[in-house]
């Protein structure tokens, strides 16, 4: 139980700043923060992804390039151009790497207001740190693993981050419903988001991407990463931005 315990816990904290730090203030900028509170954020990611920490610059601009280029031959990840999974997911690494090493030159549109610590980035990406965190992983395994299955979400925990990236990159662009009529295959993967806070609700993304709130369309698209949002917008801690809405009315189902 101690076991199942910390791998739950580890799969939403880490999935939290994955989808609150990352892709909702680093790529979207729906909300604003001082940059001591930037930094904060910074560092919490690098606890709680810990082994599979992902640069806030990194994530930022590939994603950026993502809505831009989606399900065209420039879109960094698309079931429609990679015919597996493990090939999509590869691509993905490819380059976030290199554009997280700076060895891929992007468009300023991709890059401006995106978040950069180049020296702690370096420091969270280097493999001591993953090593240093695996081993932390492997050592609560030895003290609290019962049966030998439990050993077998390791490996996950070693890849978090990008088994995260991967469940919506492809799934969510080859099942689930639409709310909108997008120029690119994304959907809303789950109609209750209880896997991926609120990461599911992929169509309605696409459609306002610079939006906190994922869901909100139909009754049942709870978005649970955007509550915590509001809760810390109205502890001060971030700032909302309001963003132009255009129409929020869903397609309706085929009869």
């Amino acid at each position: 139980m101690i076991i199942l315990a910390f791998f739950i816990a580890h799969w939403y904290l880490s999935l939290f700043f994955q989808t609150f730090f990352l892709h909702r203030y680093a790529s979207h900028r729906a909300f604003t923060m001082n940059k001591f509170t930037e930094k904060v954020f910074f560092v919490l990611t690098w606890i709680f992804q810990g082994s599979n920490y992902l640069s806030a610059y990194g994530y930022g601009v590939m994603h950026r390039m993502h809505h831009a280029f989606a399900d065209t031959e420039n879109d960094p990840h698309s079931p429609k151009y990679d015919e597996t999974i493990w090939n999509m997911m590869w691509k993905t690494k490819t380059i976030y790497s290199a554009i997280a090493n700076g060895k891929l030159v992007v468009d300023k549109r991709f890059t401006d207001g995106v978040p950069k610590w180049e020296a702690f980035d370096k420091f969270a990406r280097s493999w001591p740190s993953r090593i240093v965190w695996g081993g932390l992983y492997v050592l609560f395994y030895l003290q609290f693993a019962t049966t030998w299955w439990l050993w077998l979400l390791l490996p996950i925990q070693f890849l978090l981050s990008p088994i995260h990236g991967a469940i919506i990159n492809w799934f969510a662009h080859k099942y689930g419903y639409r709310n909108f009529e997008v120029g690119d295959t994304s959907k809303n993967f789950l109609p209750v988001d209880f896997l991926m806070m609120g990461e599911s609700y992929h169509n309605n993304h696409h459609k306002h991407g610079s939006r906190a709130n994922f869901g909100g369309i139909r009754w049942h698209e709870i978005d649970p990463t955007y509550l915590i949002i509001k809760m810390l917008s109205a502890l001060r801690v971030i700032r909302m931005t309001k963003h132009k809405e255009v129409s929020m009315q869903p397609v309706k189902a085929a009869a």
